[in-house]
C-alpha cells in the first residue's frame, strides 16, 4: 500500500556492528519496534508504536507515524549520522543535527 510508505526512509544502525538499514514505510518501522526489547520501552516507544498503528489503520498519516519512528530512533541512539529529517509536505528535507 503506497500511502503507507514513507516519503524519506527512515536510516537507522541497530547496532554498531551492524550496516545502515533502512525503514521505507509504516508496516517494516512496525515490524522493527515489535522486536524492540521490552525492557527498553518507553514514552516514545509507545508513541512510535501507536503512531505506525493508527497510520496502519488509517485514523493517522504514514508522514505523522514517520516522525514518531524517526523521534524514537534518535532519541534511542539508532538513528543513521546522514538521515535526513522527515519533512511534511511541500517542504524541502533537512539534514538532522548530528
Amino acid at each position: 500500500m503506497r500511502e503507507l510508505q514513507f516519503a524519506v526512509p527512515v536510516r537507522i544502525v541497530p547496532s554498531p556492528d551492524q550496516p545502515v538499514e533502512e525503514i521505507y514505510g509504516v508496516e517494516q518501522a512496525m515490524d522493527f519496534l515489535s522486536d524492540w526489547p521490552t525492557g527498553k520501552q518507553g514514552k516514545l516507544y509507545q508513541t512510535a508504536f501507536n503512531a505506525c498503528f493508527g497510520a496502519s489503520v488509517g485514523i493517522m498519516t504514514s508522514e505523522e507515524a514517520c516522525r514518531a519512528f524517526a523521534a524514537f530512533c534518535r532519541a534511542s541512539g539508532i538513528m543513521a549520522k546522514d538521515m535526513m529529517r522527515p519533512r511534511k509536505r511541500g517542504d524541502e528535507p533537512e539534514m538532522l543535527p548530528i
